[in-house]
This record gives structure tokens, sequence and C-alpha cells, in this order.
């Protein structure tokens, strides 16, 4: 388990402060019933209210002090915890400690949002069916690089393709692997990878993102065979992922690790990324840039651009050049208008 974060001096300040502070109108009228402060870590988070898990895995519901600004999933907490026998009564969580990795994404209403804190890695779940789109898992692994998170490629449905297919597969992901990046083949028919994927989840906290369809619920059930409910269902119609819940969730996996499972972790844009932030989420462009001959550079017909000349080279990846070129065409048709001036 990831070790937890210390308070800094402001924080314990705003702890004693909060001591001597009354419990929030939208709490109950009376704190008689909270226990003593104690730490704790966010396991569910729902409207106005969360779930926090204590050291010893009790589970408490809890309200949220309206002087905390931000609690999703994953934070370390202190809180009060309710030690009333009235199923009404709540804690109430009085200060989110430091995270040391957070999980943001573009809100068209409310701009950019955390919904998931102190990851360790993404899992990028891809799939071969319809086809395997390298463009998509661009996408995701420049959100990851931007949030400064470790992903892991998991190309899943591999049971589905020929000798010959899979041979092309192999070549497209190659070029993952050559610029530092794990990838990992997976069936949920055959079993093929899972063990070898159940490794990477040991002792981290992970959460899987894809597109709706790519198998990350039939992956997770397969993780969680004894969890309380399943994670999300696949619609037997259309094929497609329907999430069964709109609560974020911790998941522990019974080997070690744990899992963070959202819907606003799912599926995530990039519209609220600029160019630059782009071009640095493309890892083997790093070591060219601001190498150009020109400050302004923006990598393609310009004069004296290392990155064009790394990727004429064979240096860099002409499809991955091309995919970051199509990122960096589509950025201002996805952002949403209010975002634009």
């Amino acid at each position: 388990m990831a070790k937890k974060p210390k308070l800094s001096k402001n924080q314990k300040r705003q702890v004693m402060r909060n001591r001597d502070k009354r419990i929030d109108s939208d709490s109950s009228s009376s704190s008689e019933h909270l226990g003593e402060q104690i730490s704790g870590r966010v396991i569910s988070r729902f409207g106005k209210h969360a779930i926090v898990e204590d050291d010893a895995h009790t589970n408490h519901k809890c309200h949220i002090r309206r002087t905390v600004e931000s609690v999703v999933c994953g934070d370390h907490v202190l809180f009060r915890p309710s030690e009333s026998q009235d199923a009404r009564d709540r804690g109430i969580i009085e200060v989110v400690l430091d995270r040391r990795s957070t999980l943001t994404r573009p809100d068209f209403y409310d701009g950019v949002k955390p919904i998931a804190a102190n990851i360790d890695q993404i899992i990028v779940v891809s799939a071969i069916t319809p086809a395997l789109s390298a463009h998509i898992i661009d996408r995701y692994l420049v959100a990851c690089e931007h949030a400064q998170i470790t992903p892991v490629v998991v190309v899943n449905k591999v049971e589905l393709l020929s000798k010959e297919a899979l041979a092309d597969v192999n070549a497209v992901l190659a070029t993952y692997q050559e610029i530092g990046y794990e990838v990992i083949l997976v069936s949920c028919e055959t079993e093929q990878g899972l063990e070898n994927l159940s490794h990477y989840l040991l002792d981290k906290v992970s959460v899987f993102v894809g597109q709706s369809g790519v198998g990350k619920s039939s992956i997770i059930n397969r993780l969680l065979p004894d969890a309380a409910e399943p994670v999300g269902e696949i619609s037997d119609n259309s094929g497609l992922g329907k999430h069964t819940t709109t609560a974020s969730k911790l998941l522990h996996f019974a080997q070690g690790g744990e899992l963070i499972d959202s819907p606003g972790v799912r599926e995530f844009g990039l519209w609220h990324l600029d160019a630059d932030s782009v071009t640095n989420g493309f890892v083997e462009f790093r070591r060219y840039l601001g190498g150009c001959k020109f400050s302004d550079c923006k990598h393609r017909s310009d004069p004296g651009c290392l990155i064009t000349q790394a990727v004429e080279a064979g240096d860099i990846s002409l499809s991955r050049y091309q995919s970051y070129l199509k990122i960096i065409d589509t950025l201002a048709q996805q952002r949403p208008a209010y975002a634009k001036g």
C-alpha cells in the first residue's frame, strides 16, 4: 500500500482550526456523535458525501466540510468518524492531504476537474476490433504524460487475430516498446496475458482507461472475480460498454494493489492542453525540443526543425508524427466555445 503523505505546516494549522469549529450545516446538527480525528482514504465519492476507509479497513460514511475544496476517490484524508448507532449520523472529512498525483478530466461545464488522486499508473486499454487504433493510444499516452502518471499499454481480444494479423499488430506495438512503454497483449477468452498484467498491478494504485467496447470491464472482472458487484456491463446488443454506477470506487486486488474505477476516468479528452503540452507528451520528441532553428517552431515545414529531420532520418516514427499533427489540428475543434477565448 502506498505511503500516506505527511501533513504540511499549513495543514496542521488547518486541523487545529477545524477542531474548534462546529460541524457544517450540511452534516448533522451536533458534533457529539463524532469521534477523534483519524486518518483514512476515500474509497468512494458520490454527490456531497464519501466513504472513507480507515487503517483497519473499516468503512465510514462521511460528509465533507465546506472548507474542503475538493475530495476525490483515492484521496488520503483526516476525518472524524461517527460513533453513533443511528445510521443517519455520519462522520466528516476535515482535511485532504497533499496528493502525489492527480488525474483530471476536461469538463464542458466546470473546466478541468480532478477525478482521482494518488494514482501510480494508468492502464491504457485498446482492442483489435474493429481495428487497432494507434492514434487513440497516442491520445491517451499524451494525457498520461501530461498527468505525469506512468502508462501501461494493454491490447485486448487478441484471440481474434490470425498469425498474420498478430504480426501486423506486434509491428505497430513495437514502436511503443522502442520508446519505453510497457505493452501487454491480453485475452479474456484464453486468459493470455492476464497473469502478466496482474503483476503490474501489485502494490500500485491503478486506473483503467479506454474507449467503450475495448473490454475494460471484462478485464477488471477477471482480475476481481470476488467483487461485490461487477464493474461495468457489456451490452449484448451493441457490444459497447455501459456504466452500472456513477460513483467512483476504490477496489482492492486480492493479490495486492488497488483499482480506482470511475466513469470519469474511463474516457477523457485533450482539449484543455495547449500545443506545447501535446508536443511534450510525445516522449521521443523531448530530446529535440529547444534545439530547432526557430524558438516558435511548429514542427511542420519549418526550416531547421529537429523533429521533422528526425522523422526523415527514421529516428522518430512517421506514424507517431502523423498522429501528433492530427492531435494538434483537432485541439481547437474539440475545445468548447467558452475555453477558446
